[in-house]
């Protein structure tokens, strides 16, 4: 099942994509894709409705119907960093022994092809295609076990990044991961069921057509299970929560010579199963 939320940005209502690729109307069935909608019992509710009878929404999904971040009201999105041993020795930098965790501030979330702001004064702002874990149930102390139980499910990620902000400018990294429209998520949320294996996931980013990122989510240092348990010693998961589990090689950054975002730019990317979005830059 694809879950989404449609709509002007901060109007956005629930729904769900049918099998002609059409959006129909979640309204009259919940309020949001968010929190306690994600729980398993509220997603084998879901599974059960016959989608058919739900409200059509007029309009192309992506083209002239808008689809805005497919999870509201996000209460932590959490980061992992140099999680794939090829991007690591790109940036010059070590495999971490344990994750490398950071955040994103909830106001660098967006829509899946909304505009992506360039920070004033930035001169190295950058991309990193990354898959997006959704929690479900929530917890504490998750055994790596019983990790995947706590999915929800998957969607695409962009970790935009100002690599300047994040490592030149002293600190932790969050400064320059967490800038407004930093964020892009979606376009939806595909349950966990339809996806069998998350690390065995093809990742692809464009910018103006020249492919930059072309990866698997099968490098990663540390994969969703092992995550979702090592998160849960330092916090509590709760439904809604995002995790964004890291880039494979091609960013910016590691090009010789860096090759950064300029204002007027479009991003493309995707994973594979899961979605494509397409940003523009422009100038904050």
């Amino acid at each position: 099942m694809k879950l989404l939320r449609y709509g002007p940005a901060g109007q956005e209502k629930p729904g769900v994509l049918d099998a002609q690729g059409r959006v129909r109307d979640l309204s009259g069935v919940l309020t949001d894709i968010a929190g306690h909608a994600l729980l398993p019992e509220s997603i084998a509710r879901l599974q059960a409705l016959d989608l058919e009878e739900l409200p059509l929404v007029p309009g192309v999904p992506q083209a002239d119907l808008r689809l805005g971040p497919c999870v509201g009201q996000i209460g932590k999105f959490i980061c992992i960093g140099l999680n794939y041993s090829d991007h690591a020795a790109e940036t010059g930098m070590a495999v971490p022994p344990e994750p490398v965790v950071f955040n994103k501030w909830t106001s660098a979330i967006v829509g899946p092809d909304d505009d992506v702001e360039i920070p004033r004064g930035s001169q190295k702002t950058d991309w990193e295609v990354e898959l997006g874990v959704v929690i479900g149930r929530g917890g504490r102390y998750i055994s790596e076990a019983d990790a995947m139980s706590h999915v929800a499910g998957y969607c695409v990620v962009n970790d935009v990044s100002e690599r300047e902000y994040q490592i030149e400018r002293s600190g932790t990294w969050d400064k320059g991961k967490g800038c407004d429209t930093f964020g892009p998520t979606g376009p939806w949320l595909v349950t966990a069921d339809e996806v069998a294996d998350p690390q065995n996931l093809r990742l692809w980013l464009k910018v103006d057509g020249k492919t930059f990122q072309d990866g698997t989510t099968a490098t990663m240092v540390y994969g969703v299970p092992f995550l979702v348990h090592y998160l849960s010693q330092f916090m509590s998961l709760q439904p809604g929560d995002v995790i964004s589990t890291g880039t494979p090689p091609g960013v910016g950054m590691g090009q010789k010579p860096p090759v950064y975002l300029r204002p007027g730019q479009v991003m493309e990317l995707g994973i594979e199963g899961l979605g494509q979005q397409r940003q523009r830059t422009k100038a904050a």
